[in-house]
């Protein structure tokens, strides 16, 4: 049960964080506007998530599924974070 909400917390706060930071940040990179950047976002953030789970998984519930959810949750902050009004040419 620990495992589980550790896992959502992680989905809700790799989503809100990565949202927050293509909003901002990233809002004039021509790259995050590609169909790609979210899956190859998830799958990096996945992968270095899931070096810090494997030591950790015999002290904390936290797994390679949990590494899988904040994978799932970057991508889902970088495509809803792309999505934003665009501003308008000259600004």
């Amino acid at each position: 049960m620990l495992g589980l909400l550790i896992g959502a917390a992680v989905l809700g706060a790799g989503f809100v964080a990565t949202r927050n930071f293509v909003r901002t940040r990233l809002r004039f990179v021509d790259a995050v506007r590609r169909p790609a950047a979210p899956v190859v976002a998830g799958v990096a953030a996945a992968l270095a998530a899931s070096v810090v789970a494997l030591p950790l998984g015999a002290v904390l519930p936290v797994t390679v599924w949990t590494a899988a959810a904040f994978g799932v949750g970057v991508a889902g902050g970088v495509a809803s974070g792309r999505r934003t009004p665009e501003l308008p040419p000259g600004s």
